[in-house]
């Protein structure tokens, strides 16, 4: 697939690495000359530098025949602007643009062909305020992730000293849990992938991943770990647009204070937010913490811009009593540095992103895609379409399924029922397959599998 990626940062940066090593001709364009000169060290890309919405830019990039335009730079403007030169000018097929204002976002009539022809609209603030929202309604888990609009979850936990299944084989699973329906579908020791089989023994400090009904997520959980209660009084640091749409999606379950630096900035939160107590000064300040009784804190968000800030923030919260802390991480680097130690949580932004775009530009018919453990394994949602002629996966068990090496299949979606995925399980037209992969190379094999050939059409 053609491709041309607007913005060489860090979402443009990650979203090429991804994609480079699958085969694609990707083009990045950046105004920035010396960002485009590491990245085109590092990967097989092409670089153009240049402003991404001049159509002279464009064509340069390779307009003429691209099959996607993927707009990420830092400006809203210059990303639709881009998708309406693309649509315009070169009729490029599929135009996805990275958009934070919010006062755009809430017009949707903006963003169809007659106005802003935006094919895909990418809201790294809502993507990251989902994905933290799911963590607080899960606690104790490190990361969560919905299929099929929710009806299953993927969670990663820690395996525990003292959990009941630390020290016993997989297989036991069932016979601790007789009525619950689960899979374990990787684990994660000492930062290498372990396939899991029936005889895979659990170890303390493993980093298990594992599917079922959302129902039955927290009774899986506890098989793992002692279960963490649930979150009453949050603190956040930050009050910037993750954090005010987050204390406006939490307020009326949690307690919740945030603290920000900026006047205006408070004075906006505390006419826009119900509930939420808006506390002006700096969430390093050691007085204005333990004035505001951080000791008894169950959980400290710090979601500034400011990796450094969050991160000593973070470590002081801790140090002074909160039970548990999750940092914003800007820079990938760090973020497998800090997290498991006094940080529990690192959240990547660029992260979480990149699974919303590569759901979009995956082929095949993937629905969603995500990233785990920071990049190193993927869960992908793809759906069956055609017949046992036309499909190589419609009618047969899983077991008959030429699946690519390190990949599973973990659960299945039919209708409104989720079945975890056994050796006979059999697909069906118009199922949703919950597949893990962890060796990304292959990503190519599995969109094939879900082809459907012409004699569907």
């Amino acid at each position: 697939m053609k491709i041309i990626i607007l913005g060489a940062g860090q979402v443009g940066g990650s979203l090429a690495e991804h994609l480079a090593s699958e085969a694609n001709d990707i083009t990045v364009v950046d105004t920035d000359g010396e960002r485009l000169r590491d990245l085109g060290d590092r990967l097989d890309i092409r670089t153009v530098q240049g402003r991404g919405s001049l159509p002279t830019v464009l064509r340069q990039a390779g307009a003429d025949d691209a099959d996607m335009l993927v707009a990420v730079t830092n400006s809203d403007e210059t990303n639709m602007v881009a998708c309406q030169v693309a649509h315009t000018l070169f009729h490029t097929p599929t135009k996805i643009a990275r958009v934070r204002e919010a006062a755009y976002l809430t017009r949707s009539e903006l963003f169809d062909n007659e106005a802003i022809p935006v094919d895909v609209l990418i809201s790294p603030e809502q993507v990251v305020t989902h994905y933290i929202k799911r963590l607080i309604q899960h606690p104790g888990a490190l990361q969560v992730i919905d299929f099929a609009e929710g009806k299953a979850q993927l969670v990663a936990v820690k395996a525990y000293y003292g959990g009941p299944l630390v020290g016993q084989q997989l297989r036991q699973l069932r016979e601790h849990m007789p009525n619950v329906e689960t899979r374990v579908a990787a684990i994660f020791r000492r930062d290498r992938p372990i396939l899991p089989q029936g005889d895979t023994v659990i170890e303390a400090d493993d980093e298990v991943f594992f599917i079922a009904a959302k129902a039955n997520i927290r009774a899986v959980m506890s098989e793992m770990r002692r279960l963490d209660e649930s979150y009453k009084r949050i603190v956040i640091a930050g009050g910037g647009q993750i954090g005010e749409r987050l204390a406006e999606a939490i307020e009326s379950r949690y307690q919740v204070k945030i603290i920000e630096m900026n006047p205006a900035r408070c004075r906006h939160l505390s006419d826009t937010l119900d509930s939420t107590v808006v506390l002006q000064g700096s969430a390093s300040d050691r007085d204005l913490l333990m004035e505001e009784n951080i000791a008894d804190a169950d959980l400290f968000l710090a979601l500034t811009n400011d990796d450094e800030a969050n991160i000593m923030s973070s470590l002081l919260a801790k140090r002074l009593g909160a039970k548990k802390v999750m940092t914003i991480i800007n820079n990938p680097a760090y973020v497998d540095l800090i997290q498991g130690g006094d940080i529990d949580i690192a959240i990547s932004p660029q992260l979480a992103t990149i699974g919303t775009l590569l759901a979009h530009v995956r082929r095949g018919d993937i629905v969603s895609v995500h990233s785990l453990r920071r990049g190193a394994a993927e869960a992908i949602e793809a759906i069956a379409h055609g017949d046992e002629k036309s499909s190589k996966v419609i009618g047969k068990a899983i077991e008959n399924i030429g699946l690519p090496p390190g990949t599973t299949i973990g659960a299945i979606i039919r209708d409104e029922e989720v079945i975890i995925a056994h050796d006979d399980t059999v697909i069906a037209a118009g199922d949703h397959v919950i597949l893990f992969l962890v060796d990304k190379k292959h990503i190519r094999d599995v969109e094939k599998l879900f082809h459907v050939g012409l004699s569907f059409f």
